[in-house]
């Protein structure tokens, strides 16, 4: 039946679902062990949020559904293109993907310290920053006592990498 023959009530809405992290088209979806059990037990939460929703009337409960169905789409997707980066494998002594960074920023005395992740465990207030951030991509590759530069503005902020390890 053509939609319009059907009355504007009785349409249903297209759920508006947010969008995952940003990976640029040809990146590589580094993840580290942590990053891929964290999108596991996502998607084995969004199946049983699936399979408990219950809705008190049939267009509600399908709509419920819908959006699930689509957040899992999407977490699909990056579950299949994960690349788990075993920290083990990580060269102690240099910055690279999965890294704790103790930084000295600036004039500070005391350091901060950052783990570099995957767009999805990213998280600042985790103190987790992706690998394609601006401060990650000037990070890598970097020893103790290197400093990094960033222009940040007109300035350039420093850098100083005082400590890397690789924790699970």
């Amino acid at each position: 039946m053509s939609r319009g023959f059907v009355k504007e009530e009785d349409q249903e809405e297209i759920p508006m679902v947010p969008p995952r992290a940003d990976l640029p088209i040809g990146a590589t979806n580094y993840v580290t062990e942590n990053g891929l059990l964290k999108l596991l037990n996502e998607r084995e939460k969004l199946i049983g949020d699936k399979e408990l929703s219950h809705q008190d009337n049939e267009k509600e409960q399908r709509i419920a559904i819908n959006l699930i169905n689509s957040k899992l789409q999407l977490l699909s997707e990056r579950i299949t293109s994960a690349k788990v980066i075993h920290l083990e494998d990580q060269p102690k002594n240099e910055v690279r993907f999965g890294a704790q960074v103790s930084l000295l920023i600036g004039n500070a005395k005391s350091p901060q310290e950052f783990q570099i992740v995957g767009v999805d465990e990213a998280n600042i207030s985790e103190n987790k920053i992706s690998f394609l951030s601006p401060i990650a991509r000037a990070l890598i590759s970097k020893k103790v006592n290197d400093v990094a530069t960033l222009q940040i503005g007109k300035e350039d902020r420093l850098f100083k990498i005082v400590g890397v390890r690789y924790d699970k």
